[in-house]
């Protein structure tokens, strides 16, 4: 199964799920795509199996991944201060990809209907969703 993490900014989300998934998942390749090298570098140093960064790698690896996880703001372009691009918001949302999505109410939106959760519980919830979809 062919699991993309998706990130910007720090990469700081990406990083914490990376790391979450090679507990429990050693074995799991991981791919992580960077909207930036910081993002990227930063997901790569959690233990991705592979790491590309920026609007090509995210188009090229969406094609295939089976599932997607980043926060939500992956699918809205110009969003994380403007490093998703219209095409990178596209290619994800468009995949065939089961995506698990992080909700922040953050980056100039409100997600209607969603807890204010701790990043560590959301984390947690994408760990449990993950392990559901490789039974």
């Amino acid at each position: 199964m062919k699991i993309v993490v998706i990130d910007g900014q720090g990469g700081k989300m990406g990083r914490t799920v990376i790391e979450q998934l090679k507990k429990s998942f050693p074995s799991q390749e991981l791919v992580a795509i960077g909207t930036n090298s910081i993002a990227t570098s930063s997901m790569i140093k959690a233990g991705a199996s592979l790491g590309a960064t920026g609007e090509n790698p995210i188009l090229v690896a969406c094609r295939d991944a089976d599932v997607i996880i980043g926060p939500i703001a992956i699918v809205m372009a110009d969003s994380l201060l403007g490093e998703i691009t219209p095409a990178m918001a596209n290619a994800i949302a468009a995949s065939k990809a089961y995506k698990i999505l992080i909700p922040t109410n953050r980056c100039n939106h409100f997600i209607a209907g969603c807890q204010a959760v701790s990043l560590t519980e959301s984390i947690r919830s994408v760990c449990e969703e993950v392990a559901r979809i490789l039974e």
